[in-house]
């Protein structure tokens, strides 16, 4: 890919963004997986150690994490090609 470049966005400020972009990208992407474990963890094997009331946080708590989870993933596909780099 061809990095943009014009007199408001120079292509080393592009190719900036675009590492910035990566690197919050992993940090939130591990960040939610290491959340997504713990709230599962929560939902359902130690399920009977809590009351109902954090069982319910856990479980919506689960979404939220597989929603960050899937958004940071996309985030980082799209850093990636804005570098240029092989998306996988």
């Amino acid at each position: 890919m061809i990095p943009i470049s014009n007199d408001y966005y120079p292509a080393s400020t592009v190719g900036d963004f675009y590492t910035r972009l990566l690197t919050g990208a992993n940090v939130a992407l591990g960040v939610s997986t290491v959340f997504m474990l713990v709230t599962v963890l929560l939902s359902y094997p130690f399920a009977h150690y809590l009351p109902m009331t954090l069982q319910i946080v856990a479980h919506i708590s689960t979404i939220l994490a597989a929603t960050v989870l899937k958004i940071s993933y996309v985030l980082r596909c799209v850093a990636l090609n804005g570098l240029g780099k092989e998306v996988r």
